[in-house]
């Protein structure tokens, strides 16, 4: 490892004289307002969706190419998936959907139960490392947002595909643009036989966005629902299981003005989990969980390169459950943060929040993060960062004869801290490196001391990971791009010497992707991608997949092959997935 960083700087440091850096790609996650990506001094990777469609199927295509991303599937297509970052549980991921919160208060598990189809998103925004001082709760690995996006232009969009294992899908968007309004309609079907017994899904998803531009400001709204029922065959222990999760989502945003925004979200997730599919009567959860969340932000311009951003936000969730209970927990939130900048080659934020819940508990997460640029292409950044996360309604009250959850579970808290060089060669190769550290207090995890004992949910006094990422990405030509992505990572057990855990130390000790992507003659375009991994005391595996089409005119079709070696593998153990597999199909634009 250290010998692959000394070449990527040198490489950087060969090329730094000849190729002016650009600066086009705008982000909006891990800062307060929009930036340049090379202004962020956090470490954040952008994947275009919208560019991408046609070498795309779910959310997952995009996600899988970012190795510090651990992506546990129990099933193909995102139907249930686990996602952390940089070996955090799931459940210290916060997904976002335009900054509003798409965690479920019940459980983690649903935290990728994303309601709008693909054809609404623009892109993708990870951050990886700590961002409770911007977001609050959850934000202790990282931070996932899907953005969507303000059509440009009037556009009818359709799509149909079949596959093996029974696949079928059909998609459809609708774009209307008319002086300041913009309004997009799009659902998604995504059904499947299954590639096993009692593996069956059926993805419904639909979606409606508006923006509009007055003499106010801008304002957002969109409306989503989203229904998956699907064949849970092993997923949570010897059983043929069946479980049905639905999400209904709505949000409104408003600009008062250049600097103030006002935004308000509401999100209701239902989850119908039968144990014996054919004998639903032995033991059936039903549960029905609800969320708000409003916010006031404001942006103070103190000098050229001084801006002072602070906010407040409310939060309320419930829940009602047959074996959870009746719940409700409600929260406040305010933040401040400073941001300076100077001589175009300095930067530095420092920023703190408050979050009280409960009885007048709180937690108070500070941040700072600094950015030096050595040269016009290298640049130097460093952050801190506090996290904590809030027990779910599952870690403090689910019991079955397996499972105990515990009603006097603390938050978890941490504090992460990372430092990186990147470099930016304009556009032809860009390089970066990053080395991070975090440090958990209470984590939250379910452990056992023998496998004859009920796992229990648990705080966990001291856990540590440190771990390394670096990345070089080479433009040959115009039309071609090359990605290689590599993370490796650490935890420190001596917390949990004699225990079993459920969760925690499940992570990948080494994650590398290699990815291609280009365009020839006729409209031809291909992307293929290599992922290896190697889980903490498990075989490691790789997996191999291709995706082509043709971009060019009213007609589009595209084929995408996935597993193309037949890898056996497990993501979650003992539920297995698919092995090679292929799609066909046509887009038609107009």
């Amino acid at each position: 490892m250290r010998y692959s960083t000394l070449i990527v700087l040198a490489i950087a440091c060969a090329y730094a004289q000849q190729i002016e850096p650009r600066r086009e790609t705008i982000v909006v996650t891990g800062t307060y307002e929009p930036v340049p990506l090379e202004e962020v001094d956090r470490s954040v990777l952008v994947l275009p969706a919208r560019e991408q469609l046609l070498l795309s199927n779910t959310f997952v295509d995009f996600l899988r190419l970012d190795p510090s991303l651990d992506l546990r599937q129990r099933a193909p297509n995102g139907v249930q998936s686990d996602l952390s970052i940089r070996g955090g549980t799931f459940g210290q991921t916060l997904v976002l959907l335009n900054g509003r919160r798409m965690n479920d208060v019940q459980s983690g598990h649903h935290n990728l139960d994303i309601p709008v189809p693909l054809e609404s998103v623009e892109r993708i925004e990870i951050l990886r490392g700590a961002g409770s001082t911007l977001y609050g709760s959850d934000a202790v690995g990282g931070v996932v947002n899907v953005i969507t996006r303000a059509p440009e232009a009037s556009e009818i969009r359709v799509r149909a595909a079949v596959g093996n294992f029974g696949v079928n899908q059909q998609r459809v968007s609708l774009t209307g643009v008319r002086g300041n309004l913009t309004q997009q309609i799009s659902a998604s079907r995504d059904f499947s036989t299954g590639f096993a017994e009692n593996r069956d899904y059926r993805n419904l998803s639909i979606a409606s966005t508006t923006h509009f531009d007055s003499g106010l400001g801008a304002s957002e709204v969109i409306l989503a629902h989203n229904d998956r029922p699907f064949g849970a065959d092993q997923f949570y222990g010897n059983f043929n299981s069946w479980e049905r999760t639905k999400t209904w989502f709505a949000s409104m945003r408003q600009s008062l003005g250049p600097r103030t925004e006002a935004a308000y979200s509401f999100r209701k997730h239902t989850d119908l989990f039968v144990l014996y599919r054919d004998r639903p009567q032995v033991f059936t959860n039903r549960h029905t969980a609800e969320s708000h969340h409003a916010t006031v932000r404001r942006t103070e311009e103190l000098g050229r390169n001084l801006k002072l951003f602070y906010g407040v936000e409310g939060f309320r969730e419930s829940i009602d459950s047959n074996n959870l209970g009746i719940h409700a927990r409600s929260r406040g939130a305010g933040y401040v943060s400073l941001d300076m900048r100077a001589l175009r080659r300095f930067s530095f934020s420092v920023g703190a929040r408050e979050e009280v819940y409960g009885s007048l508990r709180g937690q108070f997460s500070p941040t700072a993060s600094v950015g030096v640029w050595l040269t016009p292409s290298l640049k130097l950044r460093g952050a801190a960062s506090r996290a904590f996360r809030l027990p779910t309604y599952t870690d403090l009250y689910y019991h079955d004869p397996a499972t105990l959850g515990s009603p006097d579970l603390r938050p978890e808290r941490a504090w992460s801290y990372e430092g990186g060089l990147d470099w930016n060669g304009g556009g032809k190769l860009r390089a970066d490196f990053t080395l991070f550290h975090r440090r958990e207090t209470d984590g939250i995890d379910y452990t056992r001391q023998s496998a004859l004992e009920v796992w229990r949910a648990t705080n966990i006094h001291r856990l540590r990971f440190t771990g390394v990422e670096t990345s070089v990405s080479v433009r040959p030509g115009r039309s071609q791009q090359i990605d290689l992505r590599y993370t490796g990572l650490h935890g420190a057990r001596n917390a949990l010497a004699g225990v079993l855990s459920r969760y925690v130390f499940n992570y990948p000790s080494h994650s590398g992707v290699a990815s291609w992507q280009g365009s020839f003659p006729g409209g031809i375009v291909a992307r293929t991608r290599i992922g290896a991994l190697s889980r903490l005391g498990r075989d490691p595996y790789a997996l191999w997949e291709v995706y082509a089409g043709r971009g060019r005119g009213p007609i589009q079709p595209f084929v995408q092959l996935t597993n193309l070696t037949g890898t056996r593998f497990e993501e979650i153990p003992g539920v297995k997935m698919p092995g090679r597999a292929i799609v066909v199909g046509i887009d038609l634009l107009r």
